[in-house]
């Protein structure tokens, strides 16, 4: 059926030539997938309201509940055989795939209600504040090839900003890091572990995790303390520059390590945190300092009673 006027999104017939043109994909079906995506005003109203524009003290709470990290000690021992292999296999504490599972849907119960492509079209083609960002992540959605994707495009669904899967993968992420890890020739993120856990690990691995190396740790400062400027969570100063700008660690560290200096808004007033590599490489998957703390501190609530239940059995 020919495109009608009508029925066109915004930006339609270039990016339908596009795809083609890049991947000899029929221009008629690329037509009629997009003609079947709807511009949700849900999904605008979503990105409007994120959860990082709330402070450390609430953004923690919804994290950091018993419930979120009892259900992550039960997930993480009902698949600890699969997760420390993978773990070992890519140098990654299974821990944090577990957390970053356990954050992005509830250990997979949450993975998202919203169609995949009617979330890209929505924002690449509706919302200018990010459609430069989004168009892209439609345009490369569409170009992956069907072995890619836990199933027909059409089908797909994820979260309002057309994250998919257990970890939530955008496409470009699934283009760039995703692995066929049950090795059935297929990446499938919804419904292959192995192919879940893998490719979170893959993701750290690829932006630079550092294996065995810290995440975060306390800073005390003193009254006359430096006061910086953190623009992101790149480490740019070591821990003995940190010191004799009045910022003390609480644990032994590393005095040539390099560091940057977090400020979170706790319940019982500002929070300051040395943040090391891997922080920086959680945060590759969510910019926010606030989740890749939650990330952090998820991880090590995990493990600790994973640890102690262990310990409780010999």
């Amino acid at each position: 059926m020919p495109l009608t006027a009508w029925s066109a999104h915004p930006g339609q017939a270039q990016l339908v030539a596009e795809v083609a043109k890049d991947t000899g994909k029929d221009p008629a079906a690329l037509n009629a997938l997009l003609d079947g995506a709807k511009r949700q005003q849900s999904i605008l109203d979503a990105i409007s309201r994120p959860a990082e524009a709330k402070p450390w003290s609430e953004y923690r709470q919804i994290f950091l509940t018993q419930a979120r990290i009892d259900a992550g000690v039960r997930f993480y021992l009902d698949h600890q055989a699969l997760l420390e292999q993978i773990g070992k296999k890519y140098g990654v504490a299974p821990q944090y795939i577990v957390a970053i599972i356990g954050v992005e849907t509830f250990y997979g119960r949450s993975t998202g209600k919203y169609k995949v492509l009617d979330a890209l079209v929505t924002l690449g083609l509706y919302y200018p504040p990010r459609a430069a960002f989004f168009r892209n992540e439609l345009k490369t959605l569409l170009e992956l090839p069907d072995t890619q994707l836990a199933g027909p495009v059409d089908t797909l669904t994820g979260s309002y900003a057309g994250a998919q899967g257990w970890g939530q993968f955008m496409p470009s992420s699934i283009r760039d890091y995703a692995v066929d890890e049950d090795g059935d020739g297929r990446i499938d993120l919804k419904n292959s572990l192995p192919d879940i856990f893998g490719s979170v690990a893959n993701y750290f691995v690829k932006h630079g995790w550092v294996s065995g190396g810290l995440v975060a740790a306390r800073a005390q400062p003193d009254a006359a303390a430096k006061v910086l400027t953190v623009k992101d969570a790149s480490p740019q100063w070591t821990i003995e520059q940190l010191e004799a700008w009045g910022y003390a660690p609480l644990q032994h560290l590393d005095p040539g390590a390099a560091s940057s200096l977090q400020t979170l808004q706790g319940a019982n007033g500002p929070e300051y945190w040395f943040t090391f590599k891997n922080f920086q490489v959680i945060t590759t998957y969510n910019r926010s300092v606030m989740y890749a703390m939650a990330v952090n501190q998820l991880a090590q609530a995990i493990i600790e009673v994973v640890h102690a239940q262990e310990n409780a059995a010999r």
